[in-house]
Formats: structure tokens, sequence, C-alpha cells
């Protein structure tokens, strides 16, 4: 037969401040609630970021995306993208940055913005957007380390108010989306897209 356990009232006894690492439980405890939180926002976070529907990007864009070329994509050509909302619009631009550094601007405002920068290969490098606390337009400018380096001794005006992304790669891929909470807002957000600069500077 088994014995019956007998109640203890130190089991229930309030913790002592005084005891030695009494008072490192709830600091240890703090600490894994906030990594665990930084996880999963750093995983929503990824999860939001528009990814190409396959590793053939590079290859299936070049077909319709010149280098250094801003490219509306509309109809098929939204294939490229891993589930398209159909309350943004979209914009691709292929880019090499052997013939410079390459700077995405647009100009007006749109009720949302999110910019995402890609290696060759689809893998996503970067991304930012209007809430990121660089300010609301649509201004940044992509380059490897060693132009980054070059900027650094002689910044150009025009990039006074830039965003500077690094990638380690010459080739790439960005796609910049506009958000039209309704169709009133499908004109201002395709002229914010067309109006969309890519090119090396």
């Amino acid at each position: 037969m088994a014995e019956r356990a007998e109640f203890s009232p130190g089991l229930l006894a309030p913790v002592d401040p005084q005891r030695p690492g009494a008072s490192r439980w709830p600091l240890a405890y703090a600490l894994i609630i906030g990594l665990v939180g930084a996880g999963i926002v750093h995983i929503i976070v990824l999860l939001l970021v528009p990814e190409f529907a396959d590793r053939n990007a590079w290859t299936r864009l070049a077909a319709i995306a010149p280098l250094n070329r801003t490219t509306p994509l509309e109809g098929d050509a939204l294939d490229l993208i891993a589930s398209p909302d159909p309350a943004f619009q979209v914009a691709a631009c292929r880019f090499d940055l052997a013939s410079g550094t390459l700077h995405v601007a647009a100009a007006g405002k749109v009720p949302f913005w999110s910019a995402s920068v890609y290696d060759r290969g689809g893998r996503a490098l970067f991304s930012l957007n209007d809430r990121s606390g660089t300010g609301e337009a649509l201004d940044f400018v992509v380059l490897t380390p060693e132009q980054m380096i070059g900027i650094r001794h002689d910044l150009p005006e025009e990039f006074a108010k830039s965003v500077f992304v690094e990638i380690p790669a010459d080739e790439g891929m960005l796609l910049v989306r506009a958000f039209a909470p309704d169709a009133s807002w499908k004109p201002l957000v395709s002229r914010f897209i067309a109006g969309m600069r890519c090119a090396p500077q």
C-alpha cells in the first residue's frame, strides 16, 4: 500500500529574499521570457518579408526586367512572388553593383511601402519600410562594403538623407511593395511605383 505523503508547510513558505540566490530566479525568468519574445518577433518579421516563389527568380526576372531599371510586376509576372497580396502593387529591380552603387528612390507618399533586397539566389539580405524610423520617403542606397568605405570619405549630396544597405554581393534583386487600401488609392500608388528610380550612381 502506498504511503501517504505528509503536508509540509515549508513547501508553501515565502522565499526569503536574504537567502543567497533567492533573488536570481525572477531575473533569470525575466531574461528567458525576453529572449523568447524577441525570437517570436524576429520570426514574425521574417514571415512578413515577401519571398520569391522559387530560387530561379533571377533568370525569370531577367526575361522582363533589364538591369538597373524599375519594372512593375503585374498579371502573370506576380507569379514570381510567393503569395502575392492584391492590396499591394509591386515593382522589382535587378542590379549589378559592378557599375556603381544603386540608388533607389520614389517621390510622393503612399499609405505604406516596404522594400526587400535579395542576392541572386533569392536569399533575403535586408528589408525596411516607412515605419523603420528612416522617415516616410523611399530613399536608400544598395552598395558593397568596399563602396561604403568610399562613400564615408566623400558623401554625395543626393545621399544625405538616404539609408545605406550594405550587401556581400555585386548582383541582386529588390522588391518594393506599396499598399492601396481601396480603389481610390490605386492611381496614386501606381504613380509611386512607376516613378520609382532604381539606377546606378
